[in-house]
């Protein structure tokens, strides 16, 4: 049987604040640079090349000139900020066809740098943003509206996310509020969107982030521990929110099965998280529809510290988009933590030995979804 494995063996991420001597795909080449470095590799040896972009609308031909590439093999697949799970699973299928040996999966933004210029190359909705629903916590806000309705949750069980996301982001050295959060404070934050509260949103920075991704045979040869990808799927079902056919369910759901399948293993099986956390509604749905609780408990699944350091899941142990970066697209960051409790070298947060690592991207407002199970042991 021929072998079809393949594995991560490069990551990098410049998790900056704020930039003010970079553009966005200069911020990109330098992640890029680095996580082949750290590969063992040479640009030379990247034959395809996979970015999405809120800047560029040909984001592979601004990112592949830019590095002085000549890529085979492209791909710009752009549904929000799953798209770089996504563009893992195609890069595992492209591997596997035959038709490149080394991808580059790479992003980069200066998102908060550019707070109040119109950057974002995303049409706007005739059906929505003109009526004065504002994109995208607009949304998410209706979206919170139905779950408590439907389910009794509260805005302090919301609250708690991201509560335990900012415990995890103390262990993390590299995140920007190196401060404890209350439920009090979060509910004190102001009302951005009812009933959503500034610190229900998450971050809005800069940074850059690249994974590099080849065929077992050429990953057995690199320094790096090989990261493999074991399975991988994707959903979607709406573009405007006004089209979802239901607030409190998504295609996560489906995503998940697909990857699940694809690695033979369970949500039991799992020991980090890294689920995209724009909101603390979108993550509370999230962890229903993936399985970590069922549909409706999302509430009452992070109470009593059960998400935060020391809980039984570690759940986006860098902080995530709640209280570590969000530079426009967080799924790429999703995967580096990953690689990283993967390998060991997660440092304070390091999940003890860590085997499996679910990792879900969505786009937009719940909309697209993609799941990829990662592990550190070759897959028999």
């Amino acid at each position: 049987m021929a072998d079809k494995s393949v594995a991560i063996v490069g990551a990098a991420q410049i998790d900056t604040f704020k930039t003010t001597d970079r553009s966005p795909v200069g911020l990109a080449a330098l992640a890029a640079k680095r996580a082949v470095e750290e590969a063992g590799l040479q640009m030379s040896d990247i034959d395809a090349v996979f970015s999405s972009s809120s800047y560029y609308a040909m984001p592979t031909l601004t990112m592949a000139e830019y590095l002085g590439l000549s890529p085979n093999v492209v791909d710009s697949t752009s549904t929000g900020g799953c798209s770089f799970v996504q563009h893992l699973g195609h890069a595992v299928a492209m591997i596997n066809q035959g038709l490149c040996e080394v991808a580059l999966i790479v992003y980069g933004s200066t998102q908060r740098t550019d707070a109040g210029k119109l950057v974002s190359m995303a049409e706007q909705s005739v059906y929505e943003q003109q009526y004065g629903l504002i994109h995208p916590v607009g949304a998410f806000g209706m979206i919170a509206h139905r779950h408590m309705k439907e389910f009794g949750t509260t805005s302090e069980q919301l609250a708690q996310y991201a509560v335990s996301a900012r415990e995890w982001a103390l262990l993390n050295p590299e995140a920007p509020y190196p401060t404890p959060l209350t439920v009090d404070e979060v509910l004190s934050s102001g009302i951005v969107a009812s009933p959503l509260h500034k610190l229900d949103c998450c971050l809005v920075t800069d940074g850059a982030g690249a994974i590099v991704v080849t065929s077992g045979a050429r990953a057995r040869s690199l320094k790096q521990k090989p990261v493999w990808v074991l399975g991988t799927g994707e959903a979607q079902n709406h573009r405007n929110i006004s089209q979802m056919p239901d607030f409190t369910s998504t295609r996560a759901s489906v995503s998940a099965k697909r990857a699940f399948e694809q690695a033979g293993v369970g949500i039991a099986d799992i020991d980090t998280a890294h689920v995209y956390d724009a909101f603390t509604i979108s993550l509370l749905i999230l962890m229903e529809d993936l399985g970590f609780c069922a549909k409706g408990e999302g509430g009452s699944f992070v109470e009593n510290g059960r998400l935060a350091p020391g809980g039984e899941l570690s759940l986006n142990p860098n902080g995530g988009g709640l209280s570590f970066s969000h530079p426009g697209m967080l799924s790429m960051f999703l995967m580096i933590e990953a690689v990283a409790q993967l390998r060991g070298t997660a440092g304070a947060r390091q999940h003890d030995g860590a085997k499996l690592s679910l990792v879900h991207g969505m786009g937009m407002t719940l909309a697209s979804h993609a799941t990829a199970i990662l592990g550190n042991e070759e897959p028999s």
